[in-house]
């Protein structure tokens, strides 16, 4: 008995000092994102700004909606008819002209690099030369696009106007389609390595398996890729395409570089949300209250989409398992 008392005292408990290792995280996650959605919160609801004539902050004092009314009713009492939700379309409408090629094509080449059939030579070298394009800084980026697509002496001008094609060169950065066509372009292109290589990896945990035996039985490259490939890279699409919303609908450098020099925003149709949100906030009057109401619904239609998603990605055959248990043992108790 004396031996097993002294056993116990022995025993050490490790398992608490696992709180010491994740406790930085939670203190740096407190201070720096969890107290400021929650002041932002608290700000939406209240007046806050800065009287430019005596130089004098104001607030901020509660005012229950009144921030919201305004991003939402425009002067005229239309809704919707406001400088946010202008912003907020010009994001999405440039999020989703990024989006759609950049899943699409790196899927595409996910499947293609990881296609046993293929062997294809250096892969390796195509996908650093994808990634590439995601290590190099946006500004950088940016600064070489303004260059290229510049009035009237651009090198894209000048091709196009030497080479006969057009008769005079075209403003690409003051026409409304063009510019959102180069910023979607920019982002495609700086994002679609990241994508593949994540998309490559989910298709590279599959069971090769599963692929011997789907060629086994007959099946084609298109009826793996559609009944083995797709359905089984469904977490990780849905990883992809929920961080692909969150970032495209906070879509802040690409447009705010191109157009720093108040060229290339043609009746504000680049101006994005967050670009909208930072001059309320830090320019003017800085209207800090109006810009929280603002972030607040950019945070709504965010988990709006992201929502949007997971019910799009959701496993109905595991939904379908489910209720068919249910059923099961429900009929089972009827019968009891």
């Amino acid at each position: 008995m004396a031996k097993s008392s002294s056993n116990k005292r022995k025993t050490v408990e490790y398992s608490r000092y696992g709180y010491f290792f994740i406790a930085p995280f939670f203190i740096v996650f407190a201070i720096f994102q969890l107290w400021p959605l929650i002041y932002t919160m608290g700000l939406a609801f209240c007046e806050n700004y800065t009287d430019t004539m005596f130089n004098v902050e104001v607030g901020p004092t509660f005012n229950g909606l009144a921030n919201f009314k305004t991003i939402f009713v425009g002067n005229d009492g239309s809704l919707f008819d406001t400088y946010t939700f202008r912003a907020l379309g010009n994001t999405i409408i440039m999020w989703l002209m990024n989006f759609m090629p950049q899943i699409l094509l790196a899927l595409l080449l996910a499947v293609w690099f990881t296609d046993t059939r293929v062997k294809m030579k250096a892969q390796g070298a195509y996908k650093i030369l994808t990634f590439m394009p995601n290590i190099i800084t946006a500004a950088t980026i940016s600064v070489l696009f303004y260059k290229l697509f510049d009035f009237p002496n651009g090198p894209i001008n000048q091709f196009f106007v030497n080479s006969g094609i057009w008769s005079g060169p075209f403003r690409f950065l003051d026409t409304k389609w063009s510019t959102r066509g180069i910023i979607s372009f920019i982002n495609f292109w700086m994002w679609y390595g990241n994508t593949m290589i994540v998309l490559t990896a989910g298709v590279l945990g599959i069971s090769p398996s599963l692929f011997e035996a789907a060629r086994v039985d007959g099946a084609s490259s298109w009826q793996i890729f559609k009944s083995v490939t797709l359905p089984l890279l469904r977490p990780i699409m849905l990883f992809t395409l929920v961080n692909s919303a969150i970032g495209g609908l906070q879509m802040y450098d690409i447009p705010k570089l191109l157009t720093t020099s108040g060229y290339g925003d043609p009746d504000y149709t680049t101006r994005t949300i967050t670009m909208y949100i930072r001059e309320l906030a830090f320019t003017g009057s800085r209207q800090m209250g109006k810009a929280a109401a603002a972030s607040l619904v950019l945070f709504i239609v965010t988990l709006f989409f992201s929502l949007i998603l997971f019910y799009i990605m959701r496993d109905k055959d595991a939904i379908k398992e489910k209720k068919t248990i249910k059923a099961a043992q429900k009929a089972r108790k009827g019968a009891n």
